[in-house]
């Protein structure tokens, strides 16, 4: 990979992490982490929290952004 493509990759990077921001700001994201499948017990001082639908959801789109990008460079 030369510098030039290097260069892209970091800039699409950014951008993506600024889209993310910006909808956490405006709290599109909100349901994220509030999925069914997700395990959320509460009880006096006990909180126990497993994001397993949510989890499955980043792993997906993430394996789908990897595949793409190692078709495209």
């Amino acid at each position: 990979m030369d510098a030039r493509s290097t260069g892209v990759v970091v800039v699409v990077i950014g951008v993506a992490v600024i889209l993310v921001g910006l909808l956490v700001m405006t709290g599109a994201l909100n349901w994220f982490g509030r999925l069914p499948g997700d395990i959320r017990y509460e009880s006096g001082n006990t909180r126990i929290y497993i994001p397993i639908t949510t989890m499955l959801l980043v792993s997906v789109g993430l394996s789908v952004v990897l595949y793409i990008a190692r078709r495209i460079f």
